[in-house]
């Protein structure tokens, strides 16, 4: 199946949807309780305390944001057929898609649209 097709598949939609219409608060609280505190902190480049804020309703800069719910979208997508421990060794793991640079890393990066490919190429196999 090529990118084109798992762009526009079910899931992909669907969590691209759950993406956009989640709050950054519930975002927040899903990151957590499924990569832990710290690595939502660093995915988002913050410090641990900012991601206390945010849970409790604080908007977060839009940069940070942006890397919140790419991760969401990510997460919500890889988990749809793989265990969250699974997609947190993804996550945290070397990625050969992204020059074996860990997708968190890439995250925090802000290069978003690569981790995107990389969690689409994985889902299918790759």
């Amino acid at each position: 199946m090529g990118t084109r097709a798992l762009i526009t598949s079910g899931v992909a939609v669907d969590a691209h949807r759950a993406a956009v219409e989640t709050t950054t608060k519930d975002v927040v609280a899903y990151l957590e309780d499924t990569i832990g505190r710290g690595l939502t902190a660093h995915v988002a480049a913050v410090h641990v305390k900012t991601v206390d804020r945010w849970r409790k309703g604080e908007a977060p800069r839009t940069d940070a944001e942006r890397r919140l719910r790419l991760t969401y979208q990510v997460l919500r997508l890889l988990v749809s057929e793989d265990s969250p421990h699974t997609v947190r060794a993804w996550l945290i793991g070397l990625n050969p898609q992204l020059g074996d640079v860990a997708p968190a890393d890439a995250i925090r990066e802000g290069k978003l649209q690569d981790v995107m490919i990389a969690a689409h190429a994985f889902r299918s196999g790759g």
